[in-house]
């Protein structure tokens, strides 16, 4: 099957369907390929909110919301993508409220506003703890209003590049029925989110696998950041599933195994509502010091009382319970730091433009940049919103009224893919989940909230070998073509190989200190070598992996000691 379109989008979670939407009310058809359902997407799992300078708590302002961002990324964010994204944020956040999103309220019938770690005002707007979920479901509503095409269950395995080198499309995998299919389209918007299942321990869903980075990077856009993974402070140890930030900022507090609020030694005026690189870095120092508990710090909520947990957290106390045993109105949930979000991703403009003709990208993929070396909790919600909106705006008028590609263009990319698919079915070699196994296992150990120069280059070199054994063939079980996950499980597999190499190079290429990128054996930040974005460049012929460096735009705010 080869299908048609003038906008294609890749990924149905927030910012992928915020995309969609916009370029349908540009007037242009529009067509979403997604490997899962869009509201089974991973940003359904956001708990603690949306960041946005209303001012209902507060003398709140965007000036002030965008120079916490900046702050908080280690002064490595773009200043005026960040200034962009904290401007449109009212206007941003009041559709979604007149499109149905049901924000909690306040007693006087205003959005109700928490506080969130390295954030100088209350300015989370939240519904309880399941704002993602609301949020996903409600633009799901508005897809199937602006009558978007959604081809559901199409695994996206490759970009499709036409004979100039300007991408075309995207060739996938149809779960339910078998086959490589192509959807064409003038804009491809990648919006497939990140790859923290390279971890153990990591708050994302199984899907989250680097597939548009990946994707991307083969067909010769380059990368930007990547060296950044953040860290969450409060995960379940067992299972990696987050407990939001939304727990510390309706009060909730940190101790170790001696009933310590340890906070006020790291962060004495922020304490708990420091940014989460800070707050991550200290519990990790009191477990490693031995004053942790089975390799956890407490996360304590049993003085803010049954009645508040109940109506505030309720999606949280009940995931302590499922999953950890733990009431949190009668005990503390053991926490420990899990990867949580990828700061890098494709780069682009602040329109979403890529590089590479044809190709946009946004959320969690793309890297505009304005989260730097660490984002803020409340603001990748938002550069969902608001740069999906606007990538999905761009790629509409940027491609309306042209002549839809020539299906004849796509034949050498599709054949490739196809030979791709082929070569894995007929291989033999371990299973792709042992390798895997190992990865996540070297990057947890090597690359996490502490690193060094000696364990990066010891996940380098792993990598490189799983790698070389992945090319050999790995051994895909199922030879079916319905609903073969042992297929995709291998494609996906080989994503995160990849992506696992760049950010290990790129995070051993940067000799400094700086947001979630903690080196022991250069502890400082290095505004003087280092106050660049790292970009990460491969030809489509030639797997080389380059690591190159890109300014960053810097405005308003010069470059300070951060201190919370």
């Amino acid at each position: 099957m080869i299908a048609s379109h003038d906008v294609v989008i890749v990924g149905a979670g927030l910012a992928g369907m915020r995309a969609a939407v916009e370029a349908a009310r540009g007037g242009v058809d529009v067509a979403v390929v997604t490997k899962l359902h869009p509201v089974r997407s991973h940003s359904g799992a956001a708990e603690g909110g949306i960041n946005v300078a209303l001012g209902n708590v507060s003398d709140d302002s965007t000036e002030g919301h965008t120079y916490d961002t900046v702050k908080g990324s280690d002064y490595l964010a773009d200043q005026d993508a960040s200034r962009i994204m904290c401007e449109a944020a009212v206007g941003d956040i009041l559709e979604l409220e007149n499109m149905g999103c049901f924000f909690s309220r306040l007693p006087n019938g205003r959005i109700a506003q928490r506080p969130f770690g390295a954030a100088g005002r209350p300015r989370t707007a939240f519904a309880a703890d399941i704002t993602g979920h609301v949020l996903l479901h409600v633009m799901y509503e508005q897809l199937l209003k602006h009558g978007v095409k959604v081809y559901e269950e199409f695994f996206a395995i490759d970009l499709v590049l036409d004979a100039n080198g300007e991408c075309i499309g995207v060739s996938s995998w149809d779960i339910k029925d078998g086959g490589v299919h192509t959807v064409l389209g003038n804009a491809t918007v990648i919006c497939t989110g990140g790859m923290g299942r390279m971890y153990h321990g990591t708050t994302n869903a199984f899907a989250c696998t680097g597939d548009g980075m990946a994707m991307a990077f083969r067909a010769g856009a380059p990368l930007k950041d990547m060296e950044f993974m953040q860290f969450h402070p409060t995960t379940l140890k067992a299972n990696g599933v987050l407990i939001t930030e939304g727990c510390r900022g309706e009060g909730g507090v940190l101790r170790n195994a001696d009933g310590e609020r340890f906070m006020k030694n790291y962060a004495p005026n922020a304490m708990e509502l420091a940014s989460r690189d800070v707050v991550s870095r200290a519990e990790w120092t009191e477990i490693m010091s031995g004053r942790g508990v089975d390799g956890c710090v407490l996360l304590d909520l049993t003085h803010l009382g049954a009645e508040h947990i109940n109506r505030a957290l309720p999606g949280s106390r009940e995931l302590a319970l499922d999953y950890a045993g733990v009431d949190a109105i009668d005990e503390p949930i053991p926490v420990r730091p899990g990867a949580h979000y990828q700061m890098g991703g494709v780069h682009t403009d602040v329109n979403g433009q890529t590089p590479l003709p044809g190709l946009w990208a946004s959320g969690e993929a793309a890297c505009v940049s304005v989260h730097g070396a660490n984002r803020l909790g409340g603001n990748s919600l938002l550069e969902a919103v608001v740069f999906g909106r606007r990538s999905g705006e761009h790629a509409a008028a940027t491609v309306k009224g042209m002549t839809r590609p020539d299906p004849a263009a796509a034949a050498a990319s599709i054949a490739r893919t196809e030979a791709k698919v082929e070569g894995l079915l007929a291989a033999k070699g371990p299973r792709a989940d042992e390798l895997r196994e190992t990865l996540a296992e070297t990057m947890y150990a090597n690359c996490g909230v502490f690193r060094t120069g000696d364990s990066m280059t010891e996940a380098r070199d792993t990598i490189a070998g799983l790698r070389r054994t992945y090319d050999e063939g790995v051994l895909v079980h199922d030879k079916g073509t319905n609903f073969n996950n042992d297929l995709t499980y291998a494609i996906e597999v080989g994503y995160l190989l990849e992506m696992g190499d760049v950010l290990t190079r790129c995070a051993l290429e940067r000799e400094e200190s700086r947001g979630g990128h903690t080196r022991l054996d250069f502890v400082e930040r290095d505004d003087e070598k280092w106050l660049v974005h790292s970009l990460t460049t491969r030809a489509i012929d030639d797997a080389t992996i380059n690591v190159g460096t890109h300014p960053v735009t810097i405005t308003d705010y010069q470059p300070a000691i951060r201190t919370y």
